[in-house]
């Protein structure tokens, strides 16, 4: 549904896009993930049509966004980082001011209103002025102000920064109707387990460069090793050696191992020994951070 095509974006000396090319299938969910200044929020403009000089193309169900932008720009809905509002109105005049600028007008943009402030948990709070709202019924309004029109893409750059995490399980939520009811939703941010409970694939993006994509599955598999975790007092890196690959991860260790299941039988005859009890013994399942870190040697949180 929806390609970007090599896409490439320079303010003067920064390169902040080089040859991004990646398929976001019809009502998936697609994150891209990736450290604050990798180039996910300037990826995001280029697909909602916000930046339009830019190298390469944005194909949207066949169409180009750089031929055709208005037309492009009607199938999507975009959440930008930075909220979008003018807090001196209400939650209801905002989302119709919002939905006129998308061409909705009487009773359809009437009706519009007052199903999304229902969708986003705001409608008993309609009539109130936007400067009231803690930030995160700030950022459902946003939200509600992107899907007014009913698009069929929505765009979600960093849509719960700042927030308190019963508003982040609200507008997980609304993710999840908007999923569910079949539209193609992009959800950027940094913070992996976000993703990895919302989203079908996964983009990893590092210093403006698209560095592995696939489904959290298929990245598992490829990268994945099979390994344990040991943590507790009395541990000795050199002993564990003796086992298998061994790497400081927190507050223990990792052990890769080709057979995990025969090398924590050993260790525990081992401890046992030894008269050691580690705090945490388990067979480890590598996450998104890991993986990340694995390609590029950076933190995703790191800023």
């Amino acid at each position: 549904m929806i390609t970007v095509d090599h896409v490439s974006k320079r303010y003067d000396s920064l390169q902040a896009l080089n040859e991004v090319h990646l398929t976001i299938q019809e009502g998936s969910c697609f994150g891209l993930v990736g450290p604050n200044g990798a180039g996910k929020s300037t990826l995001m403009k280029i697909l909602s049509g916000v930046l339009q000089n830019f190298d390469g193309d944005i194909i949207v169900q066949g169409i180009s966004i750089k031929k055709e932008r208005v037309k492009v720009k009607k199938l999507i809905g975009y959440i930008p980082q930075d909220i979008c509002l003018e807090e001196t109105l209400t939650a209801k005049d905002n989302l119709l001011y919002f939905g006129s600028l998308y061409g909705l007008k009487g009773k359809d943009l009437q009706d519009r209103t007052g199903k999304v402030l229902q969708q986003i948990g705001l409608e008993e709070r309609g009539k109130d002025k936007v400067i009231t709202f803690s930030g995160g019924m700030k950022r459902r309004l946003n939200i509600g102000c992107a899907i007014l029109h009913d698009p069929s893409i929505i765009i979600m750059d960093e849509p719960t920064v700042g927030i308190d995490p019963q508003s982040r399980n609200s507008i997980f939520s609304i993710i999840q109707e908007l999923k569910e009811k079949g539209s193609t939703i992009i959800y950027s941010s940094h913070y992996m387990e976000e993703v990895e409970q919302l989203c079908d694939s996964i983009g990893l993006i590092d210093k403006g460069a698209l560095v592995e994509c696939g489904t959290m599955a298929e990245l598992q598999q490829k990268y994945n090793k099979p390994s344990l975790f040991i943590s507790g007092e009395g541990l000795d890196e050199v002993d564990l050696t003796t086992h298998g690959e061994v790497e400081a991860k927190g507050n223990g260790f990792l052990l890769q191992s080709d057979d995990p299941l025969m090398t924590l039988e050993k260790l525990i005859a081992e401890f046992r020994i030894q008269n050691i009890l580690p705090r945490r013994l388990e067979l480890y399942q590598p996450k998104l951070e890991d993986i990340f870190f694995k390609l590029t040697g950076t933190q995703l949180r790191d800023s």
